[in-house]
């Protein structure tokens, strides 16, 4: 009997747009694309959603933002991204008009509320992918 190894072989480009945002993770950067009607998309999206234009530019939104919605996981998955309890969170940045999902560490679900002020815990080692944002953490009260 003949053993056979199926390959796809190819590689996949993540194109300007995606590609720029990756980029900006890795540098400790959030970047969003603006559309033509001044919206700022993060993620960013290579195409105006009502439109359906070509994105007008890039740019850079802060590292911190108001959770919009949140749902508490009590019990992690070995495939999760905190190895704890913590709450996956829309989290729409400072000069964002949509909202990015991510992890949440907030430590309970007491602690979360919709509208609190997160910030990024940057992971150690970046590499230009989604999990250089390692979670959103509370902003310390000022």
């Amino acid at each position: 009997m003949a053993t056979w190894t199926l390959e796809f072989p190819y590689r996949r480009s993540v194109g300007p747009v995606i590609g720029a945002f990756l980029a900006g993770l890795r540098d400790q950067q959030v970047i969003g694309a603006k559309t033509a009607g001044g919206r700022v998309l993060v993620p960013p999206l290579e195409y105006d959603p009502d439109t359906g234009e070509d994105i007008a530019e890039m740019v850079e939104v802060g590292s911190a933002g108001v959770v919009e919605r949140f749902a508490w996981v009590a019990e992690p998955m070995r495939t999760h991204p905190l190895d704890r309890p913590f709450a996956w969170a829309l989290v729409r940045l400072d000069g964002a008009d949509t909202a990015l999902v991510h992890a949440l560490d907030a430590g309970s679900p007491d602690a979360c509320s919709k509208g609190m002020r997160v910030q990024i815990r940057w992971a150690d080692e970046r590499v230009g992918h989604v999990n250089d944002i390692a979670c959103f953490e509370p902003e310390p009260q000022k």
